[in-house]
């Protein structure tokens, strides 16, 4: 008889959940998919209702439940940094302490109350789910495993070895030093919002020099040969509670914070790139003597930061391993996931077996429509659609993107983790130099700085990227082939003003550093995406789109043909694609949206 086990992380941010029948990933997906609440944080209801349909079973079937942390170690945590610090900070814990007593602590509780277990649940480290998702999902057989984020508990990066079922941790870095609290530090001081901004910061940066480097190294941090370091906690405030940083790093990098939606100065450029090349630096540092210490040729990553895919191109390009693979939803959300497979292979004590290729499945994990799905939906809006055989779909959608036109794309299951992978995609043309403009002004309402990332066919990489791995989860950026770039005519344009000069023949996604962030596709998980692209390339002779989530600012990624057709509405899309029906947006009725949906997303 098969046993399933539940993995959940909630209440701190990206609650998810994921269920694994005998060690395979069946289903996972985040809360904020289907609450509409961008990183949500409550216990992932609905999220678990959609794993446990998909599996095919009840909580009564459960075997298992496996909660991402340990609730009563992070509340030491919080207890002691607050009798560290008091009375500064008092308002910010009395502000924590009804969530922490009613809801955090009581978690046997909340799962008995919100579906009905009443059976064991395990509650591994946060770190120890980090580090099961990156290796038990990974190709390989044996690898280090390095995890690096704000905080768990007490841990804030740590480092070990994953062989067959066994995962060993070595050492880790503890509160309050923290490689994903310094980038906060920085995300909330140029006036972005922590936890969810950090990746403008990362996209920011190509604008800047790194003129303020020097002094987070000789004044904020003491960074060790191996990567670990120490942080002044007299620049910082979040042990308190309070804010990110203090008075006195004000007073260092020339002023108070950047008021959130201000204009973007070459002070918060220059503080990016600071910033980014620092924990650049630590990156590779720390990966020096994992592959010193541990002997081993590959590496696995998870956490927060190894969403930084700036770092993690750069760690690849430095050739420390030779292959490193990395969780897709290396953040919180994904230690549903690793708690599960944690439970299964270490816990139950259940072989694993590589096979060469990651287990992950695309991340294609989530919920997924039919085309009758999809009618049913449409005839309630009177929407006008066409439904076309894949002879005729594919070179139509080509058509279209070739036209210049923007196409929401609606196919299979939905992504687990923060990036669209062709299942819930806006999608262009990356030869056209006016798609990034378009696509953040008219399509997504956010930053014109905000580069996008191209999707292209696996085959093809190599033809425009000095990338020679696939890249399947948008999590490494390379450079774009020199034999691709054109010639600097930008000698007199400064700051955000670069973004409108094109730098290669696919200008849409080639960023001012002439780098991108790519995804490769093939055709085992996701065929129509592919045929698509196959499409597009047989038309046009260029194998690459620009792939872009399919939401506008401050929104979750769309799960359902109600989510897809609403953002397709209120935006300047032309074409929906859901599935093998076709809706232009001149032939749809009026559309009567009363939300005051821009205002409120406004500062995300």
């Amino acid at each position: 008889m098969a046993t399933h086990i539940l993995g959940i992380s909630a209440y701190y941010h990206d609650s998810a959940a994921c269920i694994v029948r005998d060690g395979e990933i069946v289903a996972a997906a985040q809360e904020e998919r289907f609450t509409r609440v961008k990183h949500d944080h409550r216990f992932p209801s609905n999220a678990v209702e959609y794993c446990l349909r998909e599996a095919g079973i009840t909580s009564s079937d459960l075997d298992l439940v496996a909660f991402y942390d340990k609730p009563w170690l992070k509340f030491e945590r919080l207890l002691e940094t607050y009798v560290a610090f008091a009375p500064v900070g008092l308002r910010s814990f009395i502000k924590a302490m009804p969530m922490w007593l009613k809801e955090k602590l009581w978690m046997d509780g909340a799962i008995k109350k919100e579906i009905g277990f009443e059976g064991d649940i395990l509650y591994p480290e946060h770190h120890q789910s980090h580090a099961a998702s990156a290796f038990y999902p990974s190709p390989f057989e044996r690898a280090a495993v390095l995890t690096l984020d704000g905080v768990g508990e007490w841990a804030t990066a740590s480092w070990g070895r994953g062989d067959g079922r066994s995962l060993e941790p070595i050492a880790e870095m503890r509160f309050p030093h923290s490689i994903g609290l310094l980038y906060s530090a920085f995300t909330y001081y140029t006036g972005f919002r922590v936890n969810s901004g950090e990746y403008k910061v990362m996209g920011l940066a190509p604008y800047g020099e790194p003129r303020f480097k020097d002094l987070i190294l000789d004044h904020l941090i003491d960074l060790k040969e191996d990567g670990s370091f120490r942080m002044d906690m007299q620049y910082f405030n979040y042990c308190q509670g309070l804010t990110m940083t203090s008075e006195k790093f004000s007073k260092l990098f020339g002023g108070p914070p950047r008021k959130p939606e201000s204009e973007v100065t070459q002070r918060e450029m220059d503080l990016a790139r600071s910033v980014q090349e620092v924990v650049e630096e630590i990156v590779l540092r720390m990966a020096r003597h994992i592959r010193k210490a541990t002997g081993e040729r590959n590496l696995c990553l998870a956490g927060g930061v190894a969403l930084n895919c700036v770092a993690n191109g750069k760690l690849l390009r430095e050739g420390i391993f030779d292959e490193i693979w990395i969780q897709p939803a290396a953040g919180d959300a994904g230690g549903a996931l690793g708690a599960a497979l944690f439970a299964w292979h270490h816990h139950l004590e259940n072989d694993r077996v590589a096979v060469g290729k990651d287990t992950q499945r695309g991340s294609y994990l989530g919920p997924a429509f039919s085309s009758e799905d999809v009618v049913a939906f449409a005839e309630t809006q009177k929407a006008v659609f066409n439904q076309l055989d894949d002879s005729k779909l594919f070179d139509s959608v080509a058509e279209a993107l070739d036209e210049g036109k923007v196409v929401g794309w609606f196919a299979g299951r939905m992504e687990f983790g923060p990036r669209a992978l062709g299942g819930r995609s806006i999608l262009g043309d990356a030869r056209n130099t006016d798609m990034q403009t378009t696509l953040n002004l008219k399509i997504k309402y956010r930053e014109s700085f905000r580069p996008f990332a191209p999707i292209c066919l696996e085959s093809d990489a190599t033809d425009y990227f000095d990338l020679d791995q696939p890249s399947p989860y948008m999590l490494l950026v390379a450079p774009v082939r020199e034999d691709r770039r054109l010639a600097a005519s930008d000698e007199d344009v400064f700051g955000l003003d670069q973004i409108r000069v094109p730098r290669s023949d696919v200008p849409a996604i080639t960023h001012i550093d002439y780098s991108a962030r790519i995804q490769t596709v093939d055709g085992e998980h996701h065929p129509r995406l592919h045929r698509l692209l196959e499409s597009f390339k047989e038309r046009t002779g260029y194998g690459i789109l620009v792939n872009t989530s399919f939401n506008v600012r401050g929104e979750p990624i769309v799960c359902t043909p109600e989510d897809a057709y609403r953002c397709f509405m209120r935006t300047e899309m032309d074409v929906l694609v859901m599935e093998d029906l076709v809706f232009k947006k001149s032939d749809q009725p009026t559309f009567k949206d009363t939300s005051d949906w821009r205002e409120s997303y406004a500062l995300d």
